[in-house]
């Protein structure tokens, strides 16, 4: 006569995943405060541990490299926060989408986009300056600029186009000028663009911001 054997359960520990998710947030806190101070090619995944009162290995199994410890602190830092939630998918991208007016939908692209650059903007010379020396620190930095920034600015190019015509290029069809708009949107709200008013112009983040919002108006719509 055979026994059955009851599988295992999982258990899961809500005291334990509060646990994990301080050290991971010690973990980031320490790195973003090294990363800042000494720079990517310099700050040590050794360093980073000791700040954090954690094992090397520690920071290993929970971020894999210092490229994927670099990664998470800048999701952490465009996001605001480390709700494990996808930009696009936040309120204020939502909200945008949702609009029906295509000029407060700008406005509120405009406001959002310049709170984030405000964010990140230490973070995006960090990341310039480790990829001209390290090849995993520019394949970072190519991912969020080619792809992801990409991505996002198609998703507002197309919501926008959603509730009205978009200006376009003599000639080019419907998918022509949401390309054009992305285009758009990708050039003048890059952290390039940002970093040379901000920091060598001399603007504040308000009038940042109203050049944003009038520029895109009289670019993308008719």
């Amino acid at each position: 006569m055979s026994e059955h054997v009851k599988p295992s359960r999982s258990y899961h520990s809500p005291l334990r995943a509060a646990q994990a998710r301080e050290t991971r947030r010690r973990v980031v806190a320490a790195a973003r405060e090294l990363f800042l101070k000494d720079g990517y090619p310099r700050t040590t995944i050794a360093a980073v541990a000791a700040r954090a009162d954690v094992a090397a290995d520690t920071v290993l199994h929970l971020f894999g490299s210092k490229r994927g410890l670099l990664k998470e602190t800048m999701d952490v830092t465009i996001g605001g926060d480390d709700q494990d939630v996808p930009f696009l998918e936040r309120d204020e991208p939502q909200q945008m989408a949702r609009e029906p007016d295509q000029r407060r939908q700008i406005a509120i692209f405009a406001a959002c986009i310049t709170r984030q650059l405000e964010r990140i903007r230490p973070w995006d010379y960090i990341l310039r300056r480790a990829a001209a020396v390290d090849t995993d620190a520019a394949a970072l930095r190519a991912s969020r600029q080619l792809v992801q920034r990409r991505a996002a600015m198609r998703f507002v190019a197309q919501a926008i186009s959603a509730h009205g015509p978009l200006r376009a290029p003599e000639g080019a069809g419907e998918q022509g000028a949401v390309e054009t708009a992305a285009a758009v949107l990708w050039t003048a709200s890059s952290p390039e663009v940002h970093q040379m008013l901000r920091d060598h112009w001399g603007w504040t983040p308000e009038a940042y911001e109203s050049w944003l919002r009038t520029t895109l108006e009289s670019s993308l719509l008719p």
